[in-house]
């Protein structure tokens, strides 16, 4: 019988939405029990963020995602009892994980003075939107707001300099700053194994915006001025976007022009290109650009993206497909590495794994996610509460 690698651990998921949540996900992939607490009747807000992109109420993609393998404890936290409960569990927990914002933390006894007398060997994981101290940190915020919008990459990616920006997708922010809280969570677990104490970890929507963003930063900090992106035709032709005639865009990408540029010429059964004084170094081909991107244009669209995907990998020019949502369910490359696996209630329905895989162990099976309180009863007897205390916390 297959043992997981963190089936020892307990985790408590006492948070909303996903940069928190989806880091227990990623600890439940490798076999930790996460139990998810929410509110009872309403659930954790996050459910219902799907019918808000006016989605039919049929399969909330989003709760599949960040809350499978996990099990759903539905309790009042305002209620004695359910405090009661959520110390009993606490007391046996490994990982205690919340991104509350500190004034909630502090009206129901979650902050980590608050959880950790309990028990010296938790680890006490906090997400915030703009850190743990500073004028703001009793911000609300998403990944859109302090992720996205204030970390600057949402000034900084734009197509050119007079486009408008951009609103990120959504988790596209939540995801990265969940890894990092994965992280921070698995360094303090190796220092708990080294000291036999736990502790506070964190991380931050804008820390981890900052990090993304961090070559444009240390940029700045570094005294440079960054100039908006050129339009289209002023890039250069090695690194520019192309449409094939089946309507695909790719893009390349250089860092060798000297060693790239012969290689895409002969590529696209040009090689008399290298001979050509329009071309003959970097500077050259930047200041033709225009002509070059113009030539290429014309040779890209007169033929279809599995053709020219053939010739360009077999001349070993650096490419990628601007990927379009719907090629992944079929991409032989992400089947390959197992990268959307099947729940296992048979429904044949995929989820999106954990980026990152660990030789020697094997993933736990996705579950689906959990129905509100799906598993409160279980778990309240569980944690011995009495059978008045059960009837009161589990009435609807």
């Amino acid at each position: 019988m297959q043992t997981d690698l963190f089936s020892d651990l307990l985790v408590i998921d006492c948070a909303s939405f996903i940069a928190g949540p989806a880091a227990a996900t990623v600890m439940s992939d490798f076999g930790a029990r996460v139990i998810k607490i929410e509110p009872p009747g309403i659930g954790d807000s996050y459910r219902n963020l799907f019918r808000l992109r006016g989605s039919p109420d049929d399969i909330d993609y989003f709760w599949a995602l960040d809350s499978r393998n996990k099990e759903s404890l539905a309790l009042d936290l305002k209620q004695p009892a359910a405090r009661a409960v959520l110390e009993a569990l606490i007391v046996k927990a490994d990982v205690f994980i919340t991104n509350f914002p500190f004034p909630v933390r502090a009206r129901l006894g979650l902050r980590a003075e608050d959880v950790l007398p309990h028990n010296e060997r938790l680890i006490y994981a906090s997400l915030t939107p703009y850190g743990e101290e500073g004028p703001e940190r009793n911000r609300t915020g998403f990944d859109t707001t302090a992720w996205w919008a204030r970390s600057g990459l949402m000034d900084m990616v734009r197509a050119t300099g007079d486009t408008e920006p951009a609103l990120s997708m959504p988790g596209m922010g939540d995801h990265p700053t969940a890894m990092a809280l994965y992280g921070a969570i698995i360094t303090a677990l190796y220092r708990r194994q080294l000291t036999g104490k736990g502790g506070v970890v964190s991380t931050s929507l804008l820390a981890n915006g900052l990090w993304s963003n961090a070559c444009q930063v240390q940029a700045a900090l570094c005294g440079y001025e960054l100039t908006a992106r050129p339009p289209r035709g002023e890039r250069g032709a090695m690194v520019e976007t192309y449409r094939t005639l089946d309507e695909r865009l790719f893009i390349l990408t250089t860092t060798n022009p000297a060693r790239d540029w012969p290689l895409l010429a002969r590529a696209v059964g040009h090689p008399e290109w290298l001979e050509n004084p329009l071309f003959a170094t970097p500077m050259d081909r930047m200041a033709n650009t225009a002509i070059l991107v113009a030539w290429l244009d014309e040779i890209f669209a007169a033929d279809t993206w599995d053709n020219w995907r053939a010739r360009l990998e077999a001349g070993g020019v650096t490419f990628g497909i601007v990927g379009q949502i719907h090629d992944h369910i079929a991409d032989p490359q992400i089947e390959a590495n197992a990268l959307l696996p099947e729940f296992t209630d048979g429904s044949g329905l995929r989820t999106v794994d954990s980026p990152f895989q660990l030789a020697g162990e094997t993933k736990h099976p996705p579950r689906m996610a959990p129905e509100i309180g799906q598993h409160t009863q279980r778990i309240l007897e569980e944690c011995s509460t009495s059978a008045a205390d059960i009837a009161a916390l589990t009435m609807a």
